[in-house]
C-alpha cells in the first residue's frame, strides 16, 4: 500500500496565494505552511497520477496491483522488466488466448527468447449428455525455446533466457499451464539451434 513519503517538494505554497494582508502575517505563513506539508504528497500523487497506470512508468509495487486489473497472474520469479512487458501486452495476449501465437508471445516475453508451438489441434464430442469422449489423447501443446549457444545443463536457472540455455522450465511451464485449458497436457523443451533437447 502506498503511504506518504517524507520530503515531498512543496510545488504550490498556500501562503503564496493569499491576499497580501495575510501574505506578511507570521502566523498565517507559519500555519499555511504545515498545510503545505500535508497537501505536498497529495499533489505529487495527482501529477503523476497518469504515469500510475502506466505499465512502463509505474513503481514495482503498483505493478503488481495493475496486473490483478488486467487479470495477470504475476509470479514472484518474474523480473520487474518481464512484469512491465506482460501488463503492458495483457490486452492482446487476452485477445489471442487459446492461439498458438498468443502462446507464443507470452513465453517470447518471459524468456526473451524464440519460441516455437506446436499445438495438437482438434476438438471431440460426445454422441450423448453425459457420455465419454471418443478417443484416449486429450491433447497436447509443444513449446520449444530456442537457444542460440550451447546447452550448459543449467536449464534450471533464470527465467529470463539470455541465449545461453538459462531457462527456468518449471516457470515457463507453469506460465503455459495457465494459459492453455486444463485438460491439454503441456511439454516446454529447450532446444538449440541445431536441434539438441534440453528439458
Amino acid at each position: 500500500m502506498r503511504t506518504a513519503s517524507a520530503d515531498v517538494p512543496v510545488r504550490h505554497p498556500i501562503g503564496d496565494r493569499l491576499p497580501g494582508i495575510y501574505a506578511e502575517n507570521e502566523f498565517t505563513q507559519r500555519f499555511t505552511a504545515a498545510l503545505d506539508e500535508v497537501f505536498a504528497p497529495v499533489f505529487a500523487v495527482l501529477d503523476a497520477y497518469a504515469d500510475l497506470f502506466d505499465p512502463a512508468l509505474t513503481a514495482p509495487d503498483f505493478l503488481d496491483w495493475l496486473g490483478g486489473w488486467v487479470a495477470l497472474e504475476v509470479d514472484e520469479r518474474w523480473s520487474v522488466a518481464q512484469r512491465r512487458a506482460l501488463v503492458a501486452g495483457a490486452v492482446r495476449t487476452h485477445r489471442l488466448r487459446g492461439t498458438a501465437a498468443g502462446l507464443a508471445d507470452q513465453v517470447r516475453v518471459l524468456t526473451g527468447l524464440r519460441v516455437r508451438v506446436d499445438d495438437s489441434g482438434g476438438c471431440v464430442v460426445r454422441a450423448e449428455h453425459g457420455g465419454p469422449l471418443p478417443g484416449s489423447d486429450p491433447g497436447v501443446v509443444r513449446v520449444d525455446v530456442l537457444v542460440d549457444g550451447p546447452l550448459d545443463g543449467s536449464v534450471g536457472g533464470s527465467v529470463g533466457g539470455s541465449g545461453d540455455g538459462s531457462v527456468d522450465v518449471v516457470a515457463v511451464r507453469a506460465a503455459v499451464a495457465e494459459f492453455v485449458p486444463v485438460h491439454v497436457r503441456v511439454e516446454v523443451r529447450v532446444v538449440t539451434g541445431d536441434g539438441r533437447e534440453n528439458g
